[in-house]
Order: C-alpha cells, then sequence, then structure tokens
C-alpha cells in the first residue's frame, strides 16, 4: 500500500473513532436528560429540547439508530485496521491490531465520550439531537425493520414493548427531589414538603383536645360568661350547656363586643342570637381533605367528633396552616404555652401538650405515631396510672412525673439537655 494510501486509511480510522464516540456519548447524554426539565425547555421553545423530546417518544427507535450507527462504525474500524496490520506486518500482526483498536474504541470511543454525556447532558443530546432527526428519516426503513424483529422477540419472551414507565413522582419521589434540590429550593419552600405530609395526618393529631378547649357554658351566670369573653384570647369559641358534649353554636366575640359597646348590656338571648351553627368534623379525616372542606364550608373552626358523636376536640384553619408553613411566633415557648423552661436545662411540660407540637417547635425526638398527648405519651410508656415522683425514659429523655390528677398526668419535668449519647453498635 502506498503512504498516501496508508494515510486515507488512518484519517479514516480517524473519523471513524471520532463517529462512534459522538454514537456512544449521545446515546447516554439522550437517555440521561432529566426528563421534567426537557419539557420545561421543550415548552418554553428550547429548539434542541423539542428535537430531543421527539426523539425519546419513541426509544426503541432511536437505541436502534444509535446502535445501527455505532457497531457499523465500530466494525468498519475493526476492518480497516486489519488491513492496515496486513500490510504493514502480515498476518502475525493482526492480532495486535485487534487489541490495539479494541483498546482504543473502548477508551476514546466508549468511556470517555459516556462519561462526558452523562455529566453534561443537554450540551451532548441537543446538538446531537439535531443530526438524529434527519438520519432518522434517511434509516428509517432499516430501523423500522430491526426494530420489528427484535419487538418480535421480545413479545415472545412475554414483554410488550410499547409498554413505558411511568414519568409521574410519587409522594415520597417528590419530597426526595425537594430535599435533594439544595440551594435551588429556597428554605422556606420547606412547607412544600409539610403539603405532603398533610395526607398522612389526621385532624386529632393537631387538634385540641377537648379538656382544654377554650369555651363557655351557657347555664353558667352572665357575670362569668362575660368574665371569660373579656380574658379570651380567641375570636371564635364554641358555647355549650352542661358540657361539651352539648355544644349549642359557636360564638363571634366581635360581633358580641360590638353589642356590648353600643348597648352597655346583653342578655343569654341576645347572645344566643349571636351562634352559628357548630361546624363538625369526623375523627380521621386527613388534613389535605380538611383543607378542602374548610374552604367549601366556609369555616376557620370545627369541632372533631368520634363515631359516637362525642366531641373529642377542636381544630382551627390556623392550626392547619401552621402544619404547612411552621410556627409563626419567634420564640417557641409562646407558641407552646404548655412548656416551662427552668435554670437546670429542663422544662416543665403540661400533660396536656400535644407531641406533634413539642417534636416540631422544641425538636425533641418524640414518637408521633402514637399517643397525641404527652400525658398519653407517659401513659403509654408505663402502662399503667404512675404516682408522683415516678421517673421514666421516653426516647432515652429523662422525664419526671411532678403531678397526677384525675387519672391523668398534669406536669411532668423533661430533660433533653441531658439526653444520653447512643450506644455503640454491637459489631463495635
Amino acid at each position: 500500500m502506498e503512504d498516501l494510501n496508508l494515510g486515507a486509511v488512518l484519517a479514516s480510522l480517524v473519523v471513524l473513532l471520532a463517529l462512534s464516540a459522538f454514537f456512544s456519548g449521545s446515546e447516554t447524554a439522550l437517555m440521561t436528560l432529566n426528563r421534567y426539565r426537557l419539557r420545561h425547555l421543550a415548552r418554553e421553545g428550547h429548539r434542541g429540547a423539542r428535537r430531543a423530546e421527539a426523539l425519546l417518544k419513541r426509544p426503541d427507535r432511536l437505541i436502534g439508530l444509535i446502535l445501527i450507527g455505532n457497531n457499523f462504525v465500530n466494525n468498519l474500524a475493526a476492518s480497516l485496521a486489519a488491513v492496515v496490520a496486513l500490510e504493514i506486518g502480515g498476518e502475525g500482526s493482526v492480532a495486535i491490531a485487534a487489541t490495539v483498536i479494541t483498546v482504543l474504541i473502548l477508551i476514546f470511543s466508549d468511556v470517555a465520550p459516556k462519561t462526558l454525556g452523562a455529566l453534561h447532558p443537554e450540551r451532548v443530546a441537543f446538538p446531537a439531537a439535531a443530526v438524529y432527526g434527519p438520519l432518522m428519516r434517511v434509516c428509517y426503513p432499516l430501523v423500522w425493520g430491526i426494530n420489528g424483529i427484535a419487538n418480535g422477540l421480545l413479545r415472545l419472551l412475554g414483554v410488550d414493548p410499547q409498554a413505558r414507565g411511568s414519568d409521574t413522582l410519587s409522594r415520597e419521589e417528590l419530597r426526595t427531589v425537594i430535599s435533594e434540590a439544595g440551594a435551588l429550593v429556597p428554605r422556606r419552600h420547606a412547607m412544600m414538603v409539610s403539603i405532603l405530609d398533610l395526607e398522612d395526618t389526621t385532624v386529632e393529631d393537631i387538634m385540641i383536645t377537648r379538656n382544654d378547649v377554650d369555651g363557655i357554658d351557657i347555664d353558667d351566670p352572665l357575670e362569668d360568661i362575660l368574665e371569660s369573653l373579656r380574658k379570651t384570647q380567641y375570636t371564635r369559641i364554641p358555647v355549650w350547656q352542661g358540657s361539651i358534649d352539648h355544644v349549642i353554636g359557636v360564638l363571634h366575640v366581635r360581633p358580641l363586643l360590638q353589642t356590648l359597646m353600643t348597648e352597655g348590656e346583653i342578655t343569654k338571648d341576645q347572645l344566643r342570637a349571636l351562634l352559628r351553627e357548630p361546624y363538625y368534623i369526623p375523627e380521621g379525616t386527613h388534613l389535605h381533605t380538611q383543607m378542602i372542606n374548610f374552604q367549601r364550608a366556609k369555616e376557620t373552626v370545627g369541632l372533631v367528633v368520634d363515631e359516637y358523636g362525642d366531641v373529642l376536640g377542636l381544630v382551627t384553619l390556623f392550626d392547619l396552616l401552621e402544619e404547612i408553613v411552621g410556627e409563626f411566633t419567634t420564640d417557641p415557648f409562646d407558641s407552646i404555652r404548655d412548656v416551662q423552661p427552668q435554670a437546670d436545662g429542663s422544662f416543665l411540660v403540661s400533660g396536656s401538650a400535644n407531641v406533634r407540637d413539642l417534636v416540631r417547635t422544641m425538636r425533641w425526638e418524640l414518637p408521633t405515631d402514637g399517643p397525641k398527648t404527652f400525658n398519653g405519651l407517659i401513659l403509654e410508656q408505663l402502662e399503667s396510672i404512675p404516682d408522683t415522683g415516678t421517673s421514666l425514659l421516653i426516647n432515652r429523655y429523662p422525664v419526671e412525673v411532678l403531678q397526677v390528677q384525675d387519672n391523668a398526668v398534669r406536669m411532668a419535668r423533661i430533660y433533653p439537655a441531658r439526653r444520653r449519647p447512643p450506644e455503640p453498635d454491637a459489631e463495635e
């Protein structure tokens, strides 16, 4: 072979290796593209994204086209290498040439371009899509025939070639996307995760228990009722007759105060006339459902009832919103009235304190899948009603019972600052 011809063959080998690198790198890049970002860019009018999205609608055809091109140039490169080896060193050098061309293809036409495609998929895939579009039209009969045979084999194995995995994200997958978005998602946007949690949380998890509901008894003397209304911090409070299980309505405090300002006094009949029909919520209602129900009913306060109609507690729209955006107060102890910090680092906690509020606001690692109140949590751990002075560990937090009344823990002391370190693993 003349030197000029040998040079042309070597130049052809370089071109074939470059084409092989193009097919390998673009294949990885196209298959690595973020489908949601691709869809967004396509809707924004990005030409490369539109071409890539059109190709990926039929991935079997795209893969067929790439593999046809890649195998063709790789085999042609191997054949040219064999020709060069025969011309230069005879038959004995063919094996050496095969080894050399394999290493060259592996490094320069496979590993390196595929790594580049995986690291920068858009930079590789979008220009490649401009090439694959016309190439697909030219090679369509060949691609169609090969895919037909391959799809036939898949059907014999019980695989549907047209079946595609769902592009939709589950709640847990979406939670992972938000958590790993890092700087792309502002810290305050963590409320998106809280919205996902609404489907796992029921109204019992955030309600004010019946013993802690601030309301008035219509049978009390009018002076006591007015005094309670002057001291209340709520704008809407339930009104019952005899007990909370006989709620006769919900009182909006503002119209009552306006009546007092204009008339100077009010009677119980006038108070009854200001009552609105109570809004009831069945126990077990998920928070995302209740948010929609509040909106439809145009209500902000609801009484949670069990299957027998007994009142379990009270839920407000404000409490529900706090589950999404977090506490509105800046001082954590203002948001939980039942927690009192002590000088020794301990905290006095009311037995009626909501466990979820303690976990969310105080950052204590307490179990939230069981009892709703701190009293219930203590009783569950002890499996009995404790005496004053009883000590126990809840998730390695030392807890001391300080006051027991009416078969319930009214006050306890917890020492989160003295939490014991985790025990070493057995293998260590």
